[in-house]
């Protein structure tokens, strides 16, 4: 909703800044003859002028930019098979690997950003663990378990994972109360 707001009101100020601004140039050029001089000399008359043609051109640029479609694709994985082209999102990657990473017991808080590389995807997990657990041995099992699950249900090969071990969670201590 807010983006539909934001293109309409875009386009009503590029269209009144538009307006102005011709109105602008054709009373400072003498087409539109009106009842006031300016007798501070041709600088002024110059300056004027500039301001009202790049005034002009800038809402032509954003009379333009509130009218186009987004046309901006989201970034996929395209691949081809015999029976044709199959295109997967990034967000279904990125979705993959949070889903095979939160398998894993002691992770927490997780996010993850995918690169596409020549050798495969390049996977990086952010993740916060509960410490409860050895970090080599859980970060091994949180790669193995993404990079399996990632590869077998797209197909894809992935090239590597990297964890990253953003923090670690404070389990609540309760204080005891004597009475």
């Amino acid at each position: 909703m807010a983006k539909i707001l934001d293109r309409l009101l875009l386009f009503l100020y590029s269209l009144s800044i538009g307006i102005l601004s011709v109105i602008a140039i054709l009373l400072l050029s003498g087409v539109i003859p009106d009842k006031y001089e300016i007798s501070d000399g041709p600088a002024v008359y110059i300056t004027a002028i500039s301001v009202a043609v790049i005034l002009f051109l800038l809402s032509i640029r954003f009379f333009y930019i509130s009218l186009r479609r987004d046309r901006a694709s989201l970034p996929s994985v395209d691949q081809r098979t015999e029976y044709g082209d199959i295109q997967i999102s990034m967000e279904t990657i990125e979705n993959l690997s949070l889903k095979a990473a939160g398998k894993v017991k002691g992770i927490r808080d997780l996010k993850s950003r995918i690169r596409v590389s020549q050798a495969g995807l390049e996977i990086m997990i952010r993740a916060v663990v509960d410490g409860e657990h050895s970090l080599p041995l859980l970060t091994t099992d949180v790669q193995r378990q993404v990079h399996d699950f990632v590869q077998e249900t797209t197909g894809i090969p992935v090239a590597d994972v990297s964890v990253y071990i953003a923090n670690l969670t404070q389990s609540p201590s309760f204080k005891s109360r004597v009475e």
